[in-house]
């Protein structure tokens, strides 16, 4: 659902663990926590804090 990203937890590069949260996202007043599927490395962020994003965008790239 198209929202509003409040905080990226993450930089490029990074490797993040299962579970790590690596954004967090305000749609219809409710914050919703993203986080890793898996072990992995971002590989790109393609928004910042404080803008608004889309419905079916991609926020985090992993590898």
């Amino acid at each position: 659902m198209p929202g509003k990203v409040i905080k990226v937890n993450v930089e490029e590069g990074q490797h993040v663990n299962e579970g790590e949260v690596l954004a967090v996202v305000e749609a219809m007043k409710m914050e919703n926590v993203l986080k890793a599927s898996a072990d992995a490395v971002v590989k790109s962020i393609n928004v910042q804090e404080r803008t608004a994003v889309e419905k079916g965008a991609v926020l985090i790239e992993m590898e």
